[in-house]
């Protein structure tokens, strides 16, 4: 089934992504609105899918092709406030095959940043980053409140 037109675009674009700049030192903002996610997902191509029709920008960029590095994971949890675990695909293939959902539970932080870093197909998607906003997953109306 093809992309709806809105969609498609956004998607093709995420092959094409240059990884951005995330400089968090101290109150220093995000370079620029970011969405990583995934051209296959289906919940990525529905929040791109949305961005598009509310007429937000956004660099997409590709998680499994330029996956997100452990500085970075660092600074999108601590900027989200959510708990770590919120940062792991658990319907991917990969959290399975690694048993992740016993095995979190008795790991460190860092140890959950250091597997995350290592493969972007572990971290739950798509990832909008902004300033000193980060959202996790797509849940329309989060997105609709904090970008809208």
């Amino acid at each position: 089934m093809p992309f709806p037109p809105a969609a498609e675009n956004a998607a093709s674009l995420i092959m094409k992504a240059e990884a951005p700049e995330f400089r968090q030192s101290g109150k220093e903002p995000f370079r620029m609105k970011t969405v990583l996610c995934y051209a296959k997902c289906s919940t990525c191509r529905k929040a791109l899918k949305w961005l598009d029709e509310h007429q937000i920008e956004y660099e997409p960029r590709d998680i499994a092709g330029n996956n997100p590095s452990r500085k970075e994971l660092e600074t999108f949890y601590k900027a989200s406030g959510l708990p770590l675990t919120r940062f792991f695909n658990t319907s991917g293939k990969k959290y399975r095959e690694l048993n992740l959902k016993d095995r979190l539970k008795t790991m460190s932080e860092d140890e959950m940043l250091d597997l995350l870093a290592s493969d972007g197909m572990l971290v739950k998607r798509p990832i909008l980053a902004e300033n000193d906003r980060v959202l996790v997953g797509f849940r329309e109306a989060e997105w609709e409140d904090t970008l809208l």
